[in-house]
């Protein structure tokens, strides 16, 4: 498919000139690769048991109810309220975070993506009337923000549309775009994606006059992907243009910062710097707009840095963004160049435990990145990246009742805490800052769409778990069924439950899957190697199987002995599922700080049902050594310390905090 973009002129010739790495030209063909895999749309693959499905179902049954609630409420903040003041339907302030907006739709894209599965006609309407208070809100020109609308009503005459960075105008704009799209291809209404185009067309009229301060708006840009979302539902390239146009404007920011990764423009950037959210949503952005251009200049800085990223920046669970505060660049010879930095990236291998940020957003930032990543190249290493995001770093920023919810996800928590941090270590039902839980809910519900991927006759199978899947290869309609208890257990089937034809079926073997093996119906089995993409090409018929059997067993792994923070400690995992030990599983009395490991030893899986919604332990006797107070020392003399053998469980990292308030550690100290 081609599409032939619409041509348009930047107003500052210095832009053009900078920016040539764009090559905008106006009758210049751009097109979506079809030999790489594309998403499928909600509905096709439908989780049926397992970790996922349960994940669904929590979404589904408690945190979009929950959710909806709070969020049409005023207790805590205002989102649907400030949409009805701005309205006019009801009087009022503005009250809440300027990006109350785009969490409010992130909520509104969770609840229509369960519909994809439920077709819900209570939620149906519900969806129904608060699409219909937005319509109302938008101004007749096609913007929409309700801080900024509200307060221009009262008289603000500073309350300008486009003028404050910090007023999140694009990134609430950008999530109406998606938000908008999903609702869009899973009822077939366009009521809230005509409010999504009269917005796109706003920002293409305002972009029409690029400035430096227009520019500056852009952190945490979700407009792009928006964009591009809306060019994908609509198949209007003008919204493909507008991505570029709102990509190349950042090339007019003056004075930037790496927390808004503006300090050097993109086509230089080595590392990930700064605000992990706006980070991730950046490189998001940035990978789908390659998808859709193949603009060579894109893709080497995005190459190095995911390197960077996963080589020296990456918790073991996923989380990212290790800093609460910090300076970027670190320790520069050119004092001028450093910014403050928060809720960031830190420097190479600066990975602490305690005081870890790993914002949950921060973490489906990730997820969606290298989601992008893999759909640009088909390589499997970036849905390595995705699984490891969505078993661990992900799932622990929600409780398992669905109400309760993280804004930091540490790996080491103690009683007491060294110091004292301004987000709490209880998973609480609300956070000032409320944009993570419903980041979660649309995660929940979409998962689905993750696990297979499809060009014209190649079907990617990249996350293992219960599902069904009803697609379309090859002009022919296929049934797939995968029945696995994975990632408890390693033996995923697939079976060809309806159609016939010829296609290439590709397997994710998991970079740990170090002797995974492959048969299909019960032919000779298959040695693929890990961390590939292992492809079998055939004629599908109803009745075939394939059988993946990938190894589960406890592995202990140790870090770079460049991060501090773990040098002579380790951490266990078990396959995709990063474990932890927490303060319930040890003898009263016991702290984390008094535990070591023989990572040696005899360790044990085993499934128990009636824990923590269920989930696979790993048993095994650790060393507690007799604790002896510091009574507020800093330092005292070294001695070998008595040790006393304990067996204990780790429960997954994903799972801790459900059982109340408790110490937890990833890591532990090794002991011979």
């Amino acid at each position: 498919m081609i599409f032939y973009l619409r041509q348009f002129r930047f107003a500052a010739v210095g832009l053009a000139l900078s920016l040539g790495w764009l090559r905008l030209l106006a009758d210049a063909p751009l097109t979506v690769a079809l030999s790489t895999p594309q998403p499928l749309k909600l509905g096709e693959a439908v989780w049926t048991d397992g970790f996922f499905y349960d994940r669904f179902e929590l979404c589904r049954t408690q945190m979009v109810p929950s959710m909806g609630r709070l969020m049409a409420g005023t207790n805590y903040t205002q989102f649907l309220r400030n949409f009805e003041i701005a309205a006019g339907l009801v009087a009022g302030k503005a009250r809440g975070a300027s990006f109350n907006d785009g969490d409010f739709y992130k909520w509104l894209e969770a609840a229509s993506a369960t519909l994809a599965v439920t077709n819900d006609p209570a939620l149906h309407a519900q969806l129904d009337r608060i699409i219909g208070i937005i319509a109302q809100a938008q101004r007749p020109d096609g913007y929409l923000d309700t801080a900024v609308q509200i307060r221009a009503g009262g008289g603000d005459t500073n309350a300008i549309a486009l003028t404050d960075p910090l007023k999140f105008e694009t990134y609430n704009l950008g999530h109406l775009f998606t938000a908008a799209c999903i609702h869009h291809q899973v009822t077939g209404q366009s009521n809230f994606l005509a409010v999504a185009i009269k917005a796109a067309n706003y920002l293409g009229q305002a972009f029409a006059q690029p400035t430096p301060g227009l520019a500056a708006c852009a952190i945490c840009p979700a407009h792009y992907q928006g964009l591009l979302d809306l060019w994908q539902e609509t198949g209007d390239a003008a919204y493909l243009t507008l991505a570029q146009q709102a990509f190349a404007l950042r090339g007019l920011i003056q004075d930037g910062g790496d927390d808004n990764q503006d300090r050097v423009p993109f086509a230089r950037q080595t590392e990930a710097q700064g605000h992990a959210v706006r980070a991730n949503y950046l490189y998001t952005g940035a990978a789908e707009l390659y998808r859709a251009t193949h603009e060579t200049d894109l893709w080497p800085p995005l190459t190095t840095i995911w390197t960077n990223v996963v080589s020296r920046k990456l918790y073991l669970t996923g989380g990212c963004g290790a800093l609460y505060d910090g300076a970027s660049p670190a320790g520069a010879r050119d004092q001028k160049t450093i910014t403050r930095v928060h809720q960031a990236y830190g420097a190479n291998y600066e990975l602490p435990n305690t005081t870890a940020h790993n914002e949950t957003c921060a973490n489906i930032g990730n997820a969606l990145w290298n989601w992008q990543m893999f759909l640009a190249s088909g390589e499997p290493r970036y849905l390595d990246v995705v699984e490891q995001e969505l078993y661990n770093a992900i799932p622990a920023g929600g409780a398992l009742d669905g109400t309760n919810f993280f804004y930091t996800n540490p790996l080491r928590v103690t009683d007491p805490m060294p110091e004292e941090l301004r987000w709490s270590r209880t998973r609480v039902p609300f956070v000032s800052t409320f944009c993570c839980p419903p980041n979660l809910a649309r995660t929940y519900a979409e998962t689905a769409r993750y696990a297979y991927a499809k060009n014209t006759n190649t079907l990617w199978v990249n996350l293992y778990g219960e599902n069904d899947l009803h697609t379309e290869l090859g002009g022919q309609v296929f049934t797939l069924r995968q029945t696995t208890a994975y990632p408890w257990e390693g033996r995923v089937t697939l079976k060809i439950v309806a159609g016939q034809g010829a296609f290439r079926l590709i397997l994710r073997i998991p970079a740990w899957a170090s002797s995974a093996r492959v048969q299909v119906n019960h032919e000779s089995p298959h040695k693929p190697q890990p961390g590939t993409a292992y492809a079998m090409d055939r004629t599908w018929q109803p009745g075939d199987v394939i059988q993946m059997d990938l190894p589960l067993k406890p592995v202990w792994l140790e870090a770079n002995p460049l991060v501090e923070a773990t040098v002579n400690q380790v951490a266990l995992r078990r396959g995709p599922v990063v474990y932890c030990l927490e303060s319930p599983d040890l003898p009263p009395g016991v702290h984390i700080t008094d535990v070591a490991v023989r990572p040696e030893a005899n360790w044990r899986a085993r499934f128990d049902g009636r824990l923590l919604a269920g989930i696979t332990v790993v048993e095994g006797n650790v060393q507690v050594k007799a604790a002896k107070p510091w009574s507020g020392a800093l330092y005292r003399e070294a001695k070998n310390p008595d040790y006393e053998s304990t067996r204990v469980r780790f429960i997954p990292y994903a799972v801790w905090q459900n059982r109340g308030p408790a110490e937890m550690t990833v890591w532990l100290p090794r002991t011979d």
